[in-house]
């Protein structure tokens, strides 16, 4: 429950980032040079924690996930078309580049068995809960 706080309140913070920034042409300049930050929806169901990432338009191959020192880490890179280099834009809103988000795994995940799908340009990840935590101990003193 703490890491959905987490993932909504960063969400949060990003959108009201974006709003105030959107028509600074020096800040929209350096997010098309450095990349992107795609959309993250996150519950948690009894047994698990459940993300879906958005990343139309990328690949399967060039989506990463990975688990390091706690965190969830769901990175990647969406490459521009080749054949669109040549054409004249009147506008151009799509981002590209590299991404990469973190998540703090809370302590009742089950790591070795989180599992992930892609369909569509969204990409599911199902971490399962461990099925009992034990993080209470009662120490006799001798």
């Amino acid at each position: 429950k703490g890491t959905t706080m987490l993932i909504n309140s960063f969400d949060a913070f990003r959108a009201f980032e974006n709003q105030l920034l959107k028509n600074n042409p020096d800040y929209i300049q350096k997010k098309k040079v450095e990349g992107f930050t795609p959309s993250i929806n996150s519950r948690e169901a009894d047994d698990a924690y459940l993300l879906d990432v958005d990343v139309p338009g990328i690949a399967k191959e060039d989506i990463n996930l990975d688990v390091k020192d706690g965190e969830l880490i769901v990175s990647g890179e969406r490459h521009m078309r080749q054949e669109t280099q040549k054409e004249d834009y009147f506008n151009f809103e799509t981002d590209f580049g590299k991404f990469s988000r973190h998540f703090a795994l809370p302590d009742d995940a089950d790591v070795e068995k989180i599992e992930a799908s892609y369909d569509s340009g969204v990409l599911s990840v199902n971490i399962p809960k461990l099925e009992e935590v034990n993080n209470q101990y009662s120490i006799t003193i001798n």
